[in-house]
């Protein structure tokens, strides 16, 4: 069976937005369209209805371009144990208040046992300074955390 991910709104962000001039964008930018065309058939892939509101914030054209991408990929729901989780890494100050979305990211891949939270949030997702705070946290709620990484890191060999 094929690795379960979850596909945080950075990734279709990066995939769909315009080439930009700024090095380190363009170079996630081609990082994620190689990871998309390459390996996104590899994983079974999920969202949340999370990811659908980040992604239909802001330019008009951009979101409707977001959210075309994701049009077929399955949705996670984000049920009381989700909510339940993601207060607790606010609570316990493993993320900050104003990453309330990014706790609900992590609550719904641990709480659905998913594998691979996929991102380009390196503040407070694929942060290995927070990453202990945040396994242990998903553990003393029974949950076990998902791998948290970039596209870099699932480009296989």
């Amino acid at each position: 069976m094929k690795p379960s991910l979850y596909l945080e709104t950075t990734i279709p962000s990066y995939l769909t937005s315009r080439p930009s001039r700024d090095l380190i964008v363009a170079a996630r930018q081609q990082i994620t369209r190689d990871w998309w065309t390459q390996r996104h058939n590899d994983f079974r892939v999920f969202i949340s209805q999370i990811v659908l509101d980040e992604a239909a914030e802001g330019d008009r054209q951009a979101a409707t371009a977001r959210l075309a991408v994701m049009e077929h990929i399955p949705l996670l729901a984000v049920n009381k144990e989700v909510v339940s989780l993601a207060q607790t890494l606010l609570r316990e100050h493993v993320l900050p208040k104003k990453a309330t979305r990014d706790a609900g990211h992590i609550a719904v891949s641990a709480v659905h046992g998913i594998q691979f939270l996929l991102t380009w949030n390196c503040a407070h997702l694929a942060n290995a300074e927070i990453f202990e705070s945040v396994e242990a946290a998903c553990a003393i709620e029974g949950y076990k955390c998902p791998v948290i990484c970039t596209p870099t890191e699932l480009l296989g060999e």
